[in-house]
């Protein structure tokens, strides 16, 4: 890229090789970029929606349809599609779901926008006018949701089952199972605040294992330590389980400098192999004076206190992680300790049973039935690996799902029937404020009923006519009215019990927005090639200065 100063001679700014597009080609391609990628991921919405295979460059296969492991695995090049990417991470961690719900409105807000640019309306007057309708949608959520708190396990389990029917076949059969678990879970680990209730879903565990479906799943009130006990002389199983958490070496510290220590007769080399022996047996000594009788250390275990600990019936594990010696904590109501001479009776926790079970061939510790966990265990099961890894990737999902209906306390009706009704308030609320940012309200309008209309796609329902039967139930004023992708008919919602928190539908309207704006301003791509090399008798040509280069 080349310019020229006030004396008409030419001056570079960009390094060669840069490339730039300005104005309604950075636009178009942009637009472009954004909505094939939310049609890449589009066709994924629903119980019915179609799963995508990513292949990475080493041959590794990810079966899935979930939102955002599609757009993090699809390793996007072209920085548009980054920020679609962005649109679902933002999705995926504030709530947990409707990744996909976020990125299709997206991809639909700017192939709207796309329309109305061609039609000679300004960026600045779309952008006004999409803040304008997404606060908007956001007021009219607020007053069409419904209040649902943790004791209402019946409705909470509905929303579990629609946020895991919309996985693969493989995870959706076993939705009413998978569901239940996923409420129970969140119930264990819920705190009341102040009236407000925090869930912290890190203490939710998730282990995976192949073998059997996805029935055989099952919720551990407790945890489930990927671990084996270390001495085969200990107990396997272990009843009333007294549970001593250690953040210290049953074992004898080496010195940190170099040391030497001579010894001229047997006896002294004798003496010296008693004394260590003795100093293991003291630690073991107190861990069994304390009344523990399960043992998990944070470090190692030496094999001379393997075999006292062994002796006095009480069975170990080492090599804990961290996040698992918490988690433990949380769940059986022990304190971690650091110091074995502080190891006292009120340190222990408790847990019902305490076993080693081999499973898949390893052999994994199950902590379970303890009195009141805090913190639990989700073992998964599935007939392989891919469907394992997709069983995890629903049960993420449906707990977000559930956390955020609780948290929030409010739910909206599912199949695309709250997407309707919102677009009916919008188009009401267009001819009230009137002039060039009504299209753009109308616009956003429009893009939300991409939602049933996907729906009605993916069951092989005629997309026109669904959206024009659905509108004219809307304005009579059947607000529960959606696609019921089971039938091939729309349907009543409310009926047939298809509910999605009110969060995850707020905050994919807000993403969808808030990228699309983004998008939307951009007038000038400037990539840049980074530095060039030396040209033939000149200056090496620079990384473009002050115009903020794209990778």
């Amino acid at each position: 890229m080349t310019g020229a100063n006030m004396n008409g001679q030419q001056v570079l700014v960009l390094p060669e090789g840069s490339t730039r597009m300005i104005g309604r080609d950075a636009q178009r391609t942009n637009i472009a970029v954004a909505y094939a990628v939310a049609s890449a991921v589009r066709t994924t919405l629903g119980p019915k929606g179609m799963d995508k295979m990513l292949v990475s460059d080493l041959g590794d296969i990810v079966i899935t349809n979930d939102g955002a492991t599609i757009l993090e695995e699809m390793n996007l090049e072209h920085p548009a599609g980054k920020l679609m990417v962005e649109v679902a991470k933002a999705q995926d961690k504030e709530v947990g779901d409707g990744t996909t719900t976020a990125a299709a409105i997206a991809g639909e807000l700017l192939k709207n926008a796309g329309d109305l640019l061609d039609q000679n309306i300004h960026a600045s007057t779309i952008v006004k006018g999409y803040k304008t309708a997404a606060d908007k949608a956001a007021e009219f959520l607020g007053k069409v949701g419904e209040k649902v708190s943790l004791a209402d396990k019946q409705t909470l389990v509905k929303i579990a089952e629609v946020s895991l029917g919309s996985k693969s076949a493989g995870v959706g059969s076993s939705k009413s199972h998978l569901a239940k678990l996923v409420v129970d879970a969140i119930g264990m680990v819920a705190d009341e605040r102040d009236g407000t209730i925090d869930v912290d879903i890190e203490q939710i565990k998730i282990e995976k294992k192949e073998g059997g479906n996805t029935d055989d799943t099952a919720l551990i009130k407790g945890i489930l330590v990927d671990k084996e006990v270390v001495h085969t002389g200990m107990p396997k199983e272990v009843k009333d389980a007294k549970v001593a958490l250690i953040d210290t070496a049953l074992e004898i510290e080496k010195p940190e400098t170099d040391t030497k220590i001579e010894i001229t007769s047997p006896d002294q080399l004798t003496a010296f192999l008693k004394q260590e022996e003795d100093m293991l047996r003291g630690m073991v000594e107190k861990v069994a004076a304390s009344g523990a009788n399960v043992v998990f250390c944070q470090k190692g275990i030496d094999d001379v206190a393997q075999h006292f600990l062994a002796k006095r019936g009480i069975a170990a594990v080492r090599r804990v992680k961290k996040s698992d010696m918490e988690k433990l904590a949380r769940a059986t109501g022990a304190k971690i300790i650091t110091s074995l001479d502080d190891i006292s009776k009120g340190d222990l926790g408790y847990a019902g049973v305490v076993e080693e079970k081999k499973i898949g061939g390893e052999a994994m510790v199950f902590v379970k039935d303890c009195k009141n966990p805090k913190s639990v265990t989700i073992f998964v099961r599935g007939g392989s690996e891919h469907v394992v890894n997709e069983a995890e990737r629903a049960i993420k999902d449906s707990i977000g799902a559930v956390t955020s209906a609780v948290e929030d306390g409010m739910y909206v009706w599912g199949g695309g029937s709250v997407e309707m009704e919102l677009a009916e308030k919008l188009r009401a609320y267009a001819r009230e404020i009137g002039g060039r940012e009504q299209l753009a309200v109308e616009a956003f309008a429009r893009a939300l009923e991409v939602i049933p209309k996907t729906l009605a796609e993916s069951a092989g329902m005629d997309a026109i006519d669904t959206l024009v039967s659905l509108r004219a139930k809307h304005n009579e004023g059947n607000k529960f009215m959606g696609v019921d992708v089971h039938t091939g008919k729309i349907n009543d919602m409310n009926k047939l019990g298809v509910i999605e928190p009110l969060k995850v539908k707020r905050q994919a309207i807000s993403s969808a927005s808030e990228a699309a704006e983004m998008i939307l301003r951009i007038d000038d791509v400037i990539a840049s090639k980074g530095r060039s090399k030396m040209p033939p008798g000149g200056m090496p040509g620079g990384e473009m200065g002050g115009m903020g280069g794209m990778e």
